[in-house]
């Protein structure tokens, strides 16, 4: 957003939204701390514009001014291709071999320009809309995204390859990089843990990973007491959760809501 400085809030505001979840969080641009993050269930019995409201109603600071607003879609209606292989005019194309898509689809996507990958996403586009009432404008991103891209980072002249897995209460995302290389992003939907094991064993065979040596980080909704870490840690040799120390001091925010929250607060 263009403000006159006179109008300037230095406030940030990021959503990160799904049909059954919605998180926020309030930047503070000048000091880089979070003012404060609110988490939510959406019941989807429910009419989600009504849901929508009801978290507005709640929390007075959402009609607030801010400099900037972005809104993050947590959904793996997505796929990664590199600009070699990219044309702006075909999205649904890229969509169809891994996703169920419609000719009343509106697609989207990022542009991971650090990497040349682009992540190409079906928005909500009824949240975009239900948020147009409320905001002027803001920017919207898919949040494998800033997963994709915070992996690669954190992989930089590391020759050997890294799995990084953002666990969620229904499924989970998985990345394989090598030094700054992307070799596999996917998205698993699971039941058990039986399924979630079976899942990330699978792709270290497919990969031809080792599980003695190839190490895997974790984020998102998980900790090291979970049943979900405890039985990767069963199997996979070198587990840990992904080490987010460094931000507990700048962002003043407990280690398990940085892992919890780390795509949105890295939004």
């Amino acid at each position: 957003m263009n403000q006159d400085i006179t109008q300037k809030t230095y406030k940030k505001l990021c959503f990160e939204v799904s049909y059954s979840d919605l998180s926020f969080c309030v930047i503070d641009l000048i000091s880089n701390k979070i003012i404060t993050y609110k988490s939510y269930s959406i019941n989807k019995n429910n009419v989600l514009e009504e849901e929508l409201w009801k978290i507005f109603v709640e929390n007075p600071i959402l009609d607030d001014k801010y400099d900037d607003v972005v809104v993050l879609h947590n959904s793996n209606l997505n796929t990664l291709v590199p600009s070699s292989l990219f044309d702006p005019n075909y999205l649904g194309s890229y969509l169809q071999y891994n996703s169920k898509v419609f000719e009343t689809d509106y697609f989207a996507f990022d542009y991971l320009d650090t990497y040349d990958l682009n992540n190409v996403f079906i928005p909500y586009t009824n949240i975009n809309n239900y948020l147009l009432d409320h905001y002027d404008t803001f920017d919207y991103k898919n949040c494998n995204s800033i997963f994709v891209k915070k992996a690669l980072d954190f992989s930089k002249n590391k020759d050997t390859k890294q799995v990084w897995v953002h666990f969620q209460h229904d499924r989970f995302e998985i990345t394989v990089t090598k030094n700054t290389n992307l070799l596999l992003f996917n998205t698993f939907t699971y039941n058990s843990l039986e399924d979630f094991i079976y899942f990330l064993l699978f792709t270290y065979e497919q990969l031809q990973l080792n599980p003695e040596t190839i190490p895997v980080q974790f984020l998102g909704n998980i900790s090291e007491e979970s049943d979900a870490f405890k039985i990767a840690y069963k199997y996979i040799r070198n587990c840990s959760l992904l080490d987010v120390s460094h931000l507990k001091s700048v962002l003043d925010v407990p280690e398990s809501d940085l892992l919890k929250h780390f795509i949105l607060f890295h939004s």
